[in-house]
């Protein structure tokens, strides 16, 4: 937005390099079979990185070329590679396949990691998607360079899509078919990560047809937004989340319950109407993950969990149908399942999981106990359901604080507050309707007013201008400091402002901002220039003001819009449009001292 030139400069230029990391990732088949343990650490190629470093330094961190220096390619293939590594793990109408052994934004969902699927990342990936199309779009028709084994990748990629083009578009997927696409996604990253790991890059380069590679993102993001919306739940809400069950016929999906994260990716990842997203604002204002306490929202829904003595408890129906839980009763032995002095049996307290469950059926069918045959699956079956184990989330559903049930996490309220913000901006670039364009500046303030700065310190629980990670719903904040929430309230208050930035050149259009903002008496701003001293300006009624890149902006209420940049010579430069052109914005950009002060007269504002 800043300096779009440069960055299409930047796209064919061989200034990019790959970081040589000491994991492997398993074969297909191996993440097939066991989803939860998908890496393997190479010991040796950290002795010989570790070698390298200190030889030639960092760079032996990176990726070598053929010539034993560092690999350089270009944007466009790092981009690449980031689309293709998503692709590889999407599952059509699940999301994105977690199966490399860490979670995503929220560490406390760390135990969907396996047979979870992200619907968040697919909403991301789409979002990329969009932005990338429009930045390749600007540039001139001919074949990119590429290194030969990205390309082999990406066309074994795509083949499998285009194979399955009418049905992934359609939102027509059997389990089957889903299997099928998800093999084939799978086995074609797996080709270039074994023969990147055997062979390193050769350093041959292939050519990628820029028509077909704007034809083929096109595909994937109609692809992963017919997913994205196939994934609407019956109350107006979108899921975040999703577990596989994977099958020799195919690939069956098991929903979650509603999270926070998912509703903020839905409307992030530019995929819905404008006033489909005002939709789901009211239906989120209306479920669950809304908390009256605090006027914010949840990152789940609270609920009560079983106490202690209420888990684990197997019913005692289903004992007296065994015949190998009654022998191993009859005989006191608890490897597999224990009793209490009243009689109930309980699962062996020594079990982590159901592969604990099945390596003690094996042990005692190997000591003697020729009944686990016939039983084994419906006791790893009976374990799985008691423990609820295919919809185990981690301490987000566990835990009644830190990210977990009932728990306000305000960095994800303030991604939250953006999304909407967003939103609002791209239905006035598209013309939306009026009534619209006010649902969503209403949703906007409606989550604004639940943040932090807006609370007494008694409903806070805090100084509210502090910045706290989350808040249990048996307190107030909680775990002070930097969180990520401060990175948006930066970015939404300048939208607030209306400050965007537009190929290149600086606009002002504060459609969110409030009559109330304003001054109503004189009042001194004080501020630091650009030369790095205190500096004052005295504004009036009906003015407020503050600073861009350090030069003072002061906004007036006035009968008609206008931008007049006043230059340190004194002369003045009215723009009509509210639009600074691309040389004046660049001075601003660089803080190059030559402009004193913008006024901005403001003929809009909300009540």
């Amino acid at each position: 937005a800043h300096d779009p030139s440069a960055l299409r400069q930047l796209l064919s230029r061989r200034i990019f390099a790959y970081a040589n990391v000491p994991y492997r990732i398993k074969a297909y088949a191996d993440i097939l079979t066991n989803p939860n343990n998908t890496i393997d650490f190479d010991h040796d190629l950290d002795s010989a990185i570790e070698d390298a470093v200190a030889t030639i330094g960092a760079d032996g961190r990176l990726m070598p070329g053929p010539d034993g220096g560092v690999y350089q390619v270009t944007l466009i293939e790092k981009l690449m590679v980031t689309l293709l590594a998503k692709i590889g793990n999407f599952i059509p109408d699940a999301g994105i396949w977690m199966n490399t052994q860490r979670p995503e934004w929220n560490d406390a969902n760390n135990a969907l990691v396996g047979t979870g699927v992200s619907v968040v990342t697919l909403c991301y990936l789409h979002r990329f998607l969009k932005r990338a199309l429009s930045l390749l779009a600007g540039l001139e028709a001919g074949p990119l360079q590429v290194s030969a084994e990205v390309v082999a990748w990406y066309e074994a990629t795509f083949a499998v899509l285009e194979a399955n083009a009418a049905a992934l578009t359609a939102g027509a997927v059997s389990d089957a078919q889903r299997k099928r696409v998800m093999d084939g996604l799978g086995l074609s990253s797996e080709a270039y990560r074994q023969a990147i790991y055997a062979r390193g890059f050769s350093g041959e380069g292939a050519p990628v047809e820029l028509e077909v590679l704007l034809r083929r993102l096109a595909l994937m993001r109609d692809v992963s937004a017919t997913s994205i919306h196939s994934n609407q739940r019956t109350d107006g809400l979108y899921h975040a989340y999703n577990r596989i069950q994977v099958g020799d016929e195919g690939v069956a999906i098991h929903y979650l319950y509603e999270m926070l994260e998912g509703q903020v990716a839905v409307l992030s990842a530019d995929v819905l109407t404008p006033g489909a997203s005002s939709e789901l604002l009211a239906s989120l204002r209306g479920s669950a993950l809304y908390t009256s306490r605090q006027h914010s929202y949840l990152l789940y829904p609270d609920r009560k969990l079983p106490a202690f003595a209420e888990r684990n408890v197997i019913p005692g129906e289903i004992v007296a149908a065994s015949a190998l839980l009654m022998r191993l009763r009859s005989e006191n032995n608890s490897q597999l399942v224990e009793w209490d002095l009243a009689g109930n049996a309980y699962f062996s307290g020594s079990f982590n999981n159901t592969a604990d469950v099945r390596l003690a059926l094996q042990h005692l069918q190997n000591n003697g106990y020729p009944e686990v045959a016939d039983e084994s699956e419906a006791i790893e079956d009976l374990f799985s359901r008691l423990f609820d184990c295919a919809n185990f989330t981690g301490r987000s559903g566990g835990m009644y604080a830190y990210e977990g049930l009932g728990s306000i996490y305000w960095h994800m309220v303030s991604k939250l507050l953006l999304a909407v913000q967003e939103t609002l901006q791209w239905a006035e670039e598209r013309g939306c309707q009026e009534d619209t364009l006010t649902a969503l500046q209403a949703a906007y303030y409606e989550v604004r007013a639940g943040i932090g700065f807006n609370k007494s310190p008694d409903v806070y629980g805090a100084f509210p201008t502090d910045p706290y990670s989350h808040t249990p719903g048996f307190s107030g904040a909680r775990q002070p400091g930097m969180t990520g929430q401060v990175k948006e309230e930066v970015l939404t208050r300048l939208g607030e402002l209306g400050v965007r930035v537009e190929s290149g050149c600086v606009a002002f259009r504060p459609s969110l901002l409030r009559r109330r903002e304003f001054l109503i008496t004189e009042s001194a701003f004080a501020f630091i220039d650009v030369t790095g001293e205190q500096a004052t300006a005295m504004l009036k009624p009906a003015q407020l003001g503050f600073t861009y890149c350090q030069v003072p902006v002061i906004y007036t209420l006035g009968e008609e819009a206008g931008t007049t940049v006043v230059r340190r010579d004194g002369s003045r430069v009215i723009f009509p449009d509210n639009v600074l052109d691309a040389a004046t914005s660049r001075s601003l950009f660089m803080k190059l001292g030559e402009i004193a002060q913008v006024e901005v007269l403001v003929d809009r504002v909300l009540d």
